[in-house]
């Protein structure tokens, strides 16, 4: 069995809001040298096979056809043995 851990983020050229709210609430609690704050999100997929190449391919095809927008989003996995 192979668990496939996928993270999905706002593309840099896209503006996060959530980000932005984020960091300005940190701030307000002190925590003054962030020069940044960035929101995604982690998928976690368990695969009842134990070929990685196919893994690969078949995650990246969910990503494409469903978890990302490729318009605004980027994705990037990895793959682990159960």
């Amino acid at each position: 069995m192979l668990k496939a851990e996928i993270y999905i983020t706002l593309k840099r050229t896209v503006s996060d809001p959530q980000g932005l709210t984020i960091k300005h609430a940190l701030e307000s609690l002190g925590y003054k040298d962030l020069t940044d704050v960035r929101i995604g999100k982690l998928v976690i997929i368990k695969l009842n096979f134990k070929d990685k190449k196919r893994a690969e391919k078949e995650i990246n095809e969910m990503c494409k056809k469903l978890l990302a927008n490729p318009i605004i989003e980027d994705y990037h996995f990895k793959i682990k043995e159960q």
